[in-house]
């Protein structure tokens, strides 16, 4: 037999197998009870217009307020990081490693509840302070390490370029290098927010009032009061309507980053 031939009973095969499995899993699924439990219209009108005025908007606004204070401390981070002072070098490095190993859901927890037991001193904005504080710590973290790596990626010849013009250090990392490294990382960046929009929804463990729900803990307590999982398919909907723009651009800067290359 040809390699050709075979290669085509091959794929063949696997089409059938594909089909049978899809098939077999249709036959054998209770659609009535996925669709009570899964897409009740009724529940899904409960739902509206809180999940898009409370806990959406919430969602997007906690992602923006902890990306921003990320990206502003994993800045400094970072530049403390490539310091020729040794002390900041470390003071950077213990903080990274330490938040970079540590869950993000202890984190929240511990400036939930952990903090103010010990200092007798409540974060502003309350539960959904303490939290946005803990996701700002860890996301930073991430984000540092990713503008260590873009300023690193910059050709040292860009620097010793604008030194010879007589450009001062600090106004040479500024004007040339930052957005040179930005320029580069700008995709990773983009994942890390999309990232922090998902780890909004570990700030439930915080304990959060009504009006400051997202849409995790805003679907959770929906499905406790109606028994039913459609407003965790509304969520999870939502939550897709947001990131797969920003997973698609992620994509698009990446492709436009290699043909610049």
């Amino acid at each position: 037999m040809k390699r050709s031939t075979r290669r085509r009973l091959t794929r063949g095969a696997l089409y059938a197998v594909f089909i049978l499995a899809v098939v077999v899993i249709v036959s054998l699924a209770d659609w009535g009870a996925i669709r009570s439990n899964f897409f009740d219209v009724d529940v899904a009108i409960q739902a509206f217009p809180e999940i898009l005025t409370v806990a959406a908007k919430n969602t997007v606004l906690y992602t923006a307020i902890a990306f921003v204070g990320g990206l502003l401390l994993g800045l400094i981070l970072a530049l403390m990081k490539l310091s020729p002072v040794l002390p900041y070098r470390w003071a950077a490095t213990a903080y990274i490693e330490l938040f970079r190993g540590l869950p993000a859901l202890l984190v929240i927890f511990g400036f939930a509840f952990a903090v103010p037991i010990a200092f007798g001193w409540r974060p502003p904005g309350g539960s959904a302070g303490a939290g946005l504080i803990a996701l700002i710590i860890v996301s930073s973290a991430y984000i540092a390490e990713t503008i260590r790596a873009g300023i690193e990626a910059v050709p040292p010849g860009q620097v010793e370029a604008a030194r010879s013009l007589g450009m001062h250090p600090s106004w040479t990392m500024i004007s040339v290098v930052l957005p040179q490294a930005f320029r580069i990382i700008t995709p990773p960046l983009t994942n890390e927010l999309v990232i922090l929009i998902k780890d909004t929804s570990l700030l439930f463990i915080a304990g959060m009032a009504l009006g400051d729900r997202e849409l995790t803990t805003f679907a959770r307590d929906m499905v406790s009061s109606s028994a039913n999982a459609t407003p965790l398919v509304l969520a999870a909907l939502l939550y897709l309507i947001i990131t797969l723009p920003l997973t698609q651009l992620v994509a698009k800067l990446e492709r436009h980053n290699k043909r610049g290359r």
